[in-house]
């Protein structure tokens, strides 16, 4: 009887789960609602739905920042009442995979790693896996081979950048900005423009509905927001000219830092990228024309693929279980016992 597989990326916006016995991918917000300081009151979407809505009473945490741990305990405990509330397969003595990010310290990987090794799931093993590459491995890509690929991958609050050959990082940068920035630019702006405040969630719904990388989006979309001036409630119209302008500048500068990556691969592998193209992957690599934006100024093809935030946790898994992917992936557990 083979032990069950659990793909878990953990982001800082969406915490992606994929289950090898059902063959599905939950995916949640990384959100956690406390009352009382420690009790968990809601989890996930529910938690999420009350974010910006919640009486004193209900404190609304994200306990990933920046695709770091922040809030260790809360995390944990979340984790393990998702996987008992929602999951079909077996959890105790199931394998985990978990992604982390490149430019993070040992440290903080360890967190990921005692995450779910010192969990009352009492794994059969648990895993790391760096990021890209299992991006990489999820859009189906052979990482193994001698040849140079390039993900960038743009999450909520970091975008990582990285040139990925014979299974290994040859380049990385992390930046750190991503869709929660780029939220803010359009909060941000329509407070200059329009003297109105509006929250997160309408500037990333502005984002997802109106967003582009090159200008001409003539849609419209109603929000509502509070007037500065008067400090009353109004509706108004926003429009994806607006929208354009708001987000340009942070579009420009992913865009400058891939330019930068590209200026130092070496040139046989930016020889390999040419030909194949730069992977876009993440939930704000969404944005409509963002690939139009990208090869205009890189002049190089930009891959999209479909349902670009569930890439890693499907790459993890075929880490896990096919054998020409499992040197992928680490384990701390040697390095814990001393």
């Amino acid at each position: 009887m083979n032990s069950n597989v659990y793909g878990i990326d953990l982001g800082t916006c969406n915490m992606k789960i994929y289950c090898k016995t059902s063959n599905k991918i939950l995916n949640e917000k990384n959100t956690i609602a406390l009352v009382k300081k420690d009790q968990i009151y809601a989890y996930g979407d529910a938690a999420y739905a009350m974010y910006e809505k919640a009486p004193e009473t209900i404190h609304v945490t994200f306990p990933v920042i920046s695709g770091v741990i922040a809030d260790f305990n809360n995390l944990q405990t979340m984790l393990q009442m998702y996987l008992e509330d929602h999951m079909k397969g077996k959890i105790r003595g199931a394998e985990f995979i978990v992604a982390v990010p490149t430019d993070i310290t040992d440290v903080e990987k360890r967190a990921f790693f005692e995450m779910f090794y010192k969990s009352r799931l009492k794994p059969k093993s648990v895993l790391l896996c760096e990021k890209p590459i299992a991006d990489a491995v999820g859009l189906g890509l052979n990482v193994n081979e001698p040849t140079g690929i390039m993900v960038v991958d743009i999450g909520a609050d970091t975008t990582e950048i990285s040139v990925i050959s014979l299974g290994g990082l040859v380049l990385s940068d992390l930046l750190h900005f991503g869709g929660n920035r780029i939220d803010e630019s359009i909060i941000t702006y329509v407070k200059r423009t329009y003297n109105l405040v509006i929250g997160q969630k309408t500037a990333q719904a502005l984002k997802e509905k109106l967003g582009s990388g090159i200008p001409g989006n003539t849609d419209t979309m109603v929000i509502v927001g509070r007037d500065v001036v008067s400090g009353l409630p109004i509706e108004m119209e926003i429009t994806g000219e607006v929208v354009y302008e708001a987000i340009k500048d942070n579009l420009n500068s992913i865009c400058n830092s891939i330019k930068m990556i590209l200026e130092k691969t070496p040139p046989e592998l930016a020889k390999d990228i040419i030909h194949s193209g730069i992977y876009i992957t993440g939930g704000s690599s969404q944005i409509h024309n963002l690939n139009q934006l990208f090869k205009d100024i890189t002049g190089i093809e930009i891959n999209t693929c479909e349902e670009p935030e569930e890439c890693v946790v499907r790459g993890l898994v075929k880490i896990v279980s096919d054998q020409k992917y499992k040197h992928l992936a680490f384990s701390m557990k040697n390095k814990i016992l001393k």
